[in-house]
């Protein structure tokens, strides 16, 4: 673990006198091998002129060899592979499908613009899930109902799976169980002999009002650059071998939802809340791409594109930071192997979203149902697979609340949290300024 590397060194020398005539020791950053691999998600000529249907065609069209593999390894290699349209009312077979799931609650455009029913705009909701949703699997011809053993509350429309059961007489598909595409077999990862990590941050907030927050900034970006603490903190500062901003760099307070509709005349000398902001967000990046390399992926907030795959951010919105050639402006989704560790991420709209159309809260259980269902995979970086594969799930906790960050050690894999507590109005007069591991 990271606080264990720097037990390791002298103790602290921040109480001891200064000698002036020996030179502080010099402390040279672990370098790593990088190579980005997220060339898949940039987006050339964007149209929009394809349907989802054809998505969903190409999806089960990859997923259907991979499934009914899978199915054969759980339920038998004679286990009957049915299409939806080749259905025999009362037997036993399995079925292969993109799951739909009707949902009262979801928000409609159509519905909300109809002038028949005279609906009035449905309001924000946590949830949209209710008890009288319904789940269908449905393929390249023809789609059928679902009921039996699958938590309904738990799936979410576009999963694609196999399903084993029988077609009743009421044309309901009665399931008995069902599996996932799992883990694709993992490729080998070459064993590191010393500690180095990465460090993860998301959601720093910038544009907000805490002020301790961005004192809680400071404090990370003094100890990644070596400037906090005393000799054996610099030396395990110095492990830190890239720093990944995953998302949500602005706060949702930057974004001015009116702007387009205000009269011109009321905005001609005011700057959009977002301009202070990226301006912060530079010189934080200056800061660190001066002594470390830096991903920073753009979030949902952020001045991007709002689609998924979020484009990177144009280097002309950080005049000082993209001077270093250690500044890598990443999209989201972002992919990059790491001396050996294939890191994949997003800002997390992805799993906010199924948050919202399922009954799972746990981010972490989230992202192992995307990972089982092969939606977004790594094939490499402590969830085992059937096959002893290895795979790190790490969720980040918002920087401007939490005023914590992630390390991930790659020669074992382990994720310890990092936090940096600062003044506050609510502190008592004792109060001081901590960095915890």
């Amino acid at each position: 673990m990271f606080s264990d590397v720097m037990a390791k060194n002298e103790a602290s020398s921040l109480l001891c006198r200064p000698a002036s005539e020996v030179q502080a020791p010099v402390f040279e950053r672990t370098s790593l091998a990088y190579s980005p691999c997220s060339e898949r998600f940039t987006v050339g000529e964007r149209t929009f002129s394809r349907q989802y249907a054809h998505i969903y065609a190409a999806r089960l069209m990859q997923m259907r060899p991979l499934l009914s593999e899978r199915a054969q390894q759980k339920w038998g290699s004679d286990v009957l592979i049915r299409k939806l349209c080749d259905l025999q009312t009362g037997e036993q077979c399995c079925i292969v499908g993109t799951l739909f799931k009707r949902m009262e609650l979801q928000p409609s455009i159509l519905k909300e613009i109809s002038d028949e029913h005279n609906l009035l705009p449905q309001p924000a909701r946590a949830k949209y899930i209710s008890e009288t949703d319904e789940l269908i699997l449905e393929d390249e011809l023809q789609r059928i109902k679902l009921e039996g053993k699958i938590d309904r509350d738990k799936c979410v429309t576009g999963s694609v799976i196999a399903i084993y059961g029988a077609e009743k007489n009421d044309g309901k598909f009665t399931v008995e169980e069902f599996c996932m595409a799992d883990l694709p077999p993992q490729t080998p990862r070459s064993t590191l002999t010393s500690d180095r990590f990465v460090l993860l941050v998301s959601g720093l907030g910038l544009g907000s009002s805490q002020a301790d927050s961005m004192l809680g900034l400071q404090l990370l970006v003094d100890m990644v650059t070596g400037q906090l603490g005393d000799q054996g903190e610099q030396s395990g500062a110095a492990k830190i071998s890239r720093v990944l901003l995953a998302g949500n760099l602005l706060s949702q307070s930057t974004q001015d939802k009116d702007a387009a509709t205000k009269p011109k005349y009321l905005t001609k000398k005011t700057q959009a809340g977002s301009v202070e902001a990226i301006r912060l967000l530079d010189e934080l990046l200056c800061q660190l791409a001066a002594s470390v390399p830096v991903d920073v992926m753009p979030g949902h907030h952020d001045p991007t594109n709002y689609t998924l795959p979020q484009q990177p951010f144009h280097r002309c919105m950080f005049p000082l930071s993209s001077v270093y050639p250690t500044l890598q402006l990443a999209s989201n989704p972002h992919q990059a192997n790491i001396d050996g560790v294939r890191f994949l991420g997003t800002s997390g709209q992805n799993v906010c979203d199924i948050q919202r159309y399922s009954s799972m809260d746990s981010h972490l259980e989230i992202l192992e149902d995307t990972l089982r269902l092969r939606h977004l995979a790594p094939t490499a970086p402590d969830t085992l697979g059937p096959d002893g594969q290895e795979v790190l799930l790490v969720t980040i906790p918002h920087f401007s609340s939490t005023q914590t960050a992630c390390l991930v050690n790659l020669r074992t894999l382990a994720c310890e949290p990092i936090s940096f507590s600062a003044f506050s109005a609510d502190d008592e007069e004792e109060s001081e300024m901590n960095v915890s591991h």
